[in-house]
């Protein structure tokens, strides 16, 4: 294969992955707390011998769209969601992790738990509901009433590094960073933050994506069949 060929290969494994990528935006744009991410590529310079320098593209990492999304009220009691920086911190038998899903819910020893069965953290540890418990009150700063009694508060972090955090499944994320408290803390009961992915853009890229796809895969079929033909010319002369 020719140097054209090889060139346009590596674009072609690129846009993949950005197919890839802009698909899994798409697919989460109504996951709560889901936040949308980018490719970000290099430039890969080679020096072949007796030729100028091939410029090679490469897939350098995926950056992740920090923006806080809007907040949808769903005046579920034990919904609550971070109006501001920050993460609630759960417990997992992995180890601890870090979240902005607040969709949360009961289990059967009345804890806070996440969808998944995690242990919400609060200052104390384990948020533990009282039993019998009618009315449940999350104030914005986090304090945790059961029938207007205090039991304790939502433990909120944030990371100096947040574009470090390691994504895990469902929403989930880890750091080896130490968390900083957040001592202003703004939560919304009954609400979840909506996914911060907007739906055109993305589908737009997705158009966009699909032809520059067909444009590099024409590209490499041309070049195959031109190879092919000198090929076949090469041997009948022989």
């Amino acid at each position: 294969m020719e140097n054209a060929s090889y060139v346009a290969l590596s674009r072609q494994t690129l846009i993949r992955r950005k197919l890839s990528i802009t698909a899994h935006n798409l697919a989460n744009v109504n996951t709560p707390s889901y936040k949308a991410e980018k490719l970000l590529f290099r430039q890969f310079l080679v020096q072949p011998k007796n030729t100028g320098q091939l410029s090679y593209v490469q897939d350098h990492r995926t950056l992740r769209d920090e923006t806080i999304g809007s907040i949808s009220f769903t005046n579920n009691p034990l919904d609550v969601a971070i109006d501001g920086q920050g993460f609630f911190q759960v417990e997992t038998p992995l180890g601890t992790r870090y979240t902005r899903n607040g969709a949360f819910k009961l289990d059967n020893n009345n804890m806070l738990v996440t969808s998944e069965g995690h242990r919400v953290q609060g200052n104390a540890g384990d948020i533990i509901i009282p039993q019998g418990t009618q009315k449940i009150s999350i104030a914005d700063d986090g304090q945790i009433s059961a029938d207007d009694i205090g039991i304790g508060s939502f433990q909120i972090y944030d990371f100096e590094a947040r574009e470090d955090l390691r994504k895990m499944a469902n929403g989930l994320y880890i750091t080896d960073q130490e968390p900083i408290d957040v001592p202003q803390k703004s939560l919304q009961q009954g609400a979840l933050e909506n996914s911060n992915v907007k739906a055109v853009m993305e589908m737009s890229d997705m158009i966009s994506i699909h032809r520059e796809y067909t444009s590099v895969s024409n590209f490499i079929r041309s070049e195959d069949e031109r190879m092919k033909k000198v090929i076949r010319q090469m041997t009948s002369r022989s």
